[in-house]
């Protein structure tokens, strides 16, 4: 028997203090065996010998989103195109060469691939209180279809047999949900039990860790404590992979920094569902034996969102630079009339993670505007506006040349509208959370933008910020452009 000292680091000398008492950490004895006892211990040493003379370049390919099952779909999504013509068809192929079916088939895979990996079937997956796969798998596979369908459209040929498609959705699903039960499989192995940490009232943890041990051997409960403290004050010392925090009183005390902390350090933490948040309609449940949870996303999008997202903006702008060249050149013309010289406004702004950034807007305010009472949130009637140039902010048209920023990557078309940094300091020592908006790039539009108001206090703004943060999707995106659209139209303020 090995005796956990708070996750793998001494005990601290003080205690917590809570709504329950004074606690700390408790640490849980649990049955550990050496690692080369351990049934993942041998997969390790094999893995490690011959992936050595890769591992810089493998490190170099995985931070950049490569993984091997990008390979291995590729390889089973073309095998099951060509089993399939040869279940249908023996060694007979009709009408077309052999040349014309490989084109086909090669493209069709790199159009299943390209939808598996936009639809986050490459992202890692949390340590315990996995998703099922074929669900996911299936809908991807749908979409790839219909994506083949679309290309033998646009191309004018069929990049395989019509009824094959049908063949390749049910088969592709079955074949890619085995491949990636393997792959987790494997991984667990690799990785080992998943170590646990349950935060909440100590009745609670007992219960839970009774639960937990007598239901999965994959998984270890080493530490117990009634708030995150302790645990978080470890740091990179704690060997604890997920967190299960155990009720809504402990998660409402718990910082949300502490929970963007764990996170990084590529900890998981899932929060218990009690009857008020089912009747709240929460529906993202996983089960961890037979209790469910819902993991906690403190990172606002994933890799794969962040490049669709990216990419369908790049699209967005590159198709429709006939129209907002011709604004920009028309509205510069206009400031140039009615503000005189200085037509663009640069000005210092919080982006992506507090990285600072200049932003372009057209100059709608007086010179120096801010000389006497220096930097301040805008107003709906702003005196400093220019009389012949209010309609342009109303309109959000002085926004226009953040395109440019768009373009350099500093912002998006669609994200929390970005801050001065004086503002920033101020308004994140009243407003708890502010600085989650800058998990994502901060956006020429957004939600808070199209559902508030000009002059919505920062904490309401916030509340529409954390919900597209929360509830981003494409479709998302293009009702608050279109939203966008009618405010520009209708001069909402």
């Amino acid at each position: 028997m090995t005796h956990l000292s708070r996750v793998g680091v001494p005990m601290p000398q003080r205690s917590l203090h809570s709504r329950a008492g004074s606690t700390s950490l408790r640490s849980v004895s649990v049955t550990v065996g050496t690692p080369n006892q351990r049934p993942h211990g041998r997969i390790n040493e094999f893995l490690d010998v011959i992936s050595l003379p890769f591992g810089k370049p493998l490190s170099w390919l995985w931070r950049r989103g490569f993984r091997f099952l990008f390979l291995l779909d590729a390889v089973v999504l073309f095998s099951a195109m060509v089993v399939i013509n040869f279940v249908r068809f023996g060694t007979d192929w009709p009408t077309y060469p052999l040349s014309h079916y490989s084109i086909g088939f090669s493209i069709a895979t790199a159009i299943h691939v390209l939808i598996n990996y936009f639809s986050g079937l490459y992202e890692r997956e949390a340590d315990v209180g996995s998703r099922p796969w074929l669900p996911r798998v299936s809908l991807a596979m749908a979409i790839g279809v219909g994506m083949d369908g679309l290309a033998a459209l646009v191309a004018d040929r069929y990049l395989m047999p019509r009824l094959n498609l049908a063949l390749l959705l049910v088969i592709g699903s079955v074949t890619l949900t085995l491949t990636r039960n393997v792959s987790r499989v494997m991984a667990r192995q690799r990785r080992g039990p998943a170590r646990l940490a349950l935060i909440g009232p100590l009745h609670d943890c007992t219960r839970i860790r009774h639960i937990i041990n007598a239901d999965e051997s994959s998984l270890i409960v080493v530490a117990e404590s009634e708030t995150t403290e302790d645990l978080h004050n470890a740091g990179s010392s704690s060997d604890v992979t997920d967190i299960l925090i155990l009720d809504l009183d402990t998660m409402s005390e718990t910082p949300f920094q502490h929970l963007t902390d764990f996170s990084q350090s590529g900890i998981s933490v899932h929060q218990r569902i009690s009857s008020t948040e089912t009747l709240l309609g929460l529906r993202a449940v996983r089960e961890i034996s037979g209790i469910p949870f819902t993991r906690l996303h403190t990172q606002a999008l994933s890799s794969h969102q962040a490049r669709l997202k990216r990419i369908l903006e790049l699209v967005i702008i590159m198709s429709t630079s006939p129209l907002w060249l011709t604004l920009l050149g028309a509205t510069a013309l206009y400031v140039r009339v009615f503000a005189g010289t200085g037509v663009i406004y640069r000005q210092a702004r919080v982006g992506y993670l507090e990285r600072h950034f200049e932003i372009l807007k057209f100059r709608t305010m007086v010179k120096d505007a801010e000389a006497q009472s220096g930097p301040q949130l805008s107003l709906g009637n702003d005196p400093r506006v220019f009389p012949a140039l209010r309609w342009l902010r109303t309109s959000r048209l002085d926004e226009l040349p953040q395109i440019w920023n768009v373009l350099r990557g500093d912002m998006s078309i669609i994200g929390p509208r970005p801050e001065r940094p004086e503002l920033v300091a101020e308004i994140e020592q009243r407003v708890p959370g502010y600085e989650r908006r800058h998990d994502v790039k901060p956006g020429i539009t957004g939600l808070a933008q199209v559902q508030g108001r000009y002059d919505s206090d920062p904490g309401h703004k916030l509340g529409y910020d954390l919900q597209y943060l929360a509830n981003w999707s494409l479709v998302l995106d293009v009702q608050i452009l279109l939203r966008t659209v009618w405010v520009v139209l209708t001069r909402r303020v």
